[in-house]
């Protein structure tokens, strides 16, 4: 692909300049840290807040605990922000009419939509590693030391799951040539997904079935199940392929 290390290096500045990267990285950051802090005060908060009006039997907090409101956290609040970075990765340009200046230079189409979604998955990385990070040193102060190798593997787990939420909005981006549309749809498929999860035989070929097996992985408790597991990664990576391709046939004939 004519033009791809210049096009990605150009993203990978742009998303450090316009401060993408580091607000990014910032919520995840707090995601990081008020994960186990939500697991480990939580009891203490509601019975301060509720005091003996209601009677509750509260679980003991984990560090299980702790990981569970990690995955929801970067479930929720990461896949908003991957649908953020991606709505306007490509309909920007095309608004502020750069994208035909950037393709009237020796690089192709395809180069050009590969380049924005691989620094989009770089902004993710780091976003995720980061909290991770956090996460496992709040988490070993509060609770204690987890398997450094599980978190590891759980990171590029939930990474690999945000990815999907970008990829279906930049394919929408490209498709639509609209921000605002791009949003929408991209939060339309969020929840259509979201929802076939409920069917125990589609969690397993979507992101959801993800989660699970990178708890367990976290927290090494052992227990995983590898063929669902490698299932679950399949059905993800088709996803994430079949936007791309999508993006990249809605792109190809598209007038700048």
């Amino acid at each position: 692909m004519s033009g791809f290390r210049v096009l990605l290096r150009k993203e990978l500045l742009e998303a450090w300049r316009t401060r993408r990267l580091p607000v990014v990285a910032v919520l995840f950051l707090i995601v990081g840290i008020m994960s186990p802090l939500t697991a480990r005060y939580l009891n203490e908060i509601l019975k301060m807040s509720l005091g003996d009006q209601v009677p509750m039997n509260l679980p003991v907090p984990t560090a299980e605990a702790a990981l569970g409101q990690l995955q929801k956290n970067l479930g929720q609040l990461g896949a908003f922000a991957a649908i953020a970075l991606a709505m306007g990765s490509v309909s920007g340009e095309l608004d502020r009419g750069t994208a035909a200046l950037v393709l009237a230079q020796p690089a192709t189409r395809g180069a050009f939509l590969l380049a924005k979604l691989v620094a989009i998955g770089v902004v993710l990385a780091v976003s995720v590693a980061v909290a991770a990070v956090v996460a496992w040193i709040y988490t070993a102060i509060l609770f204690q030391p987890l398997p450094v190798g599980g978190w590891i593997v759980m990171a590029i787990l939930s990474w690999l799951a945000l990815c999907t939420w970008a990829a279906v909005t930049f394919c929408a981006s490209a498709a639509t040539g609209s921000t605002m549309a791009a949003a929408g749809l991209g939060f339309v498929g969020l929840v259509v997904i979201s929802l076939a999860s409920i069917v125990p035989a589609l969690d397993r070929l979507l992101p959801s079935g993800l989660s699970a097996p990178a708890i367990l992985l976290a927290a090494g408790v052992g227990g995983v199940d590898g063929a669902r597991l490698a299932t679950a990664v399949a059905g993800t990576l088709v996803l994430i392929g079949g936007s791309l391709l999508g993006a990249h046939l809605a792109f190809r004939n598209r007038e700048l």
